[in-house]
């Protein structure tokens, strides 16, 4: 008769034999719920970079408080920092606080903004979160995220952008351009929005974690772009691990 060490040992064999496929080396493994491929040496060397480039990036965005804010944030959906600044400029000069912007109206709204996409769903939004702010909140923008997030037109993203901006939070809003250089880079591996604010929640060290997103987003903005990235002129290149960077020049 086989001792109950030798039959588990036999089992565990066999069990191995028949999977498809082998375990994985240890230096393969993968922490659970990290998705980073660089190290923390290397990531705190790309913002260390990114911070010596630019100390003080700032949303490109323009706004006057922290309801302005909010307004623009959310009429950037589909739309570029630039257009929304073009249309924005003239309305807040009128409409600077929720209580200005419900006696406005949705018309002339819509008018103000009627050269950014879906500007008549996102007048009707604008309407109606400025409502529920006086409402609600006595005019104020809620110092958080839940209540935030209950806003019209305002999602994850927008809450996120608010709560650094306006409040100092180190939150992490991941547009296209966060999520591809995070990708590109190797800072996080992740499919989704969240699984990318998640990995840069983990990995990006606290003293660049108020500035980082504003970093990300500039720098996929204006560096690494989405079809013509250029690398060349990257000052993180030789730590991202991109691999189809664009080639020097000869």
């Amino acid at each position: 008769m086989k001792s109950p060490d030798r039959s588990a040992a036999i089992r565990k064999s066999a069990a191995a034999k028949r999977s498809k496929k082998p375990p994985a080396k240890k230096s393969e493994r993968v922490r659970p719920g990290r998705r980073s491929r660089l190290g923390p040496a290397a990531v705190t060397e790309l913002f260390r970079r990114l911070a010596d480039a630019n100390p003080e990036p700032k949303s490109e965005l323009e706004y006057v408080n922290p309801f302005t804010l909010l307004v623009a944030v959310v009429l950037s959906a589909q739309a570029t920092d630039a257009g929304v600044n073009r249309a924005s400029r003239a309305l807040f000069k009128i409409a600077d606080t929720p209580e200005k912007m419900v006696r406005l109206g949705e018309d002339s709204v819509r008018d103000f903004i009627k050269t950014i996409g879906l500007y008549r769903n996102k007048a009707r939004n604008v309407i109606e979160l400025s409502r529920r702010l006086v409402a609600e909140y006595g005019g104020n923008v809620p110092h958080d995220r839940t209540a935030l997030e209950a806003l019209p037109g305002v999602g994850r993203k927008t809450a996120n952008v608010v709560l650094n901006v306006a409040f100092g939070e180190p939150t992490m809003a991941v547009d296209t351009h966060v999520f591809r250089v995070a990708n590109r880079t190797g800072l996080s591996a992740g499919t989704t929005p969240l699984e990318v604010e998640e990995d840069l929640l983990r990995v990006v060290p606290a003293e660049y974690a108020h500035h980082a997103h504003h970093w990300l987003i500039l720098h996929g903005r204006y560096v690494c772009k989405s079809r013509h990235p250029e690398c060349p002129a990257c000052i993180i290149r030789d730590i991202c691990l991109y691999e189809a960077k664009t080639p020097c020049a000869e």
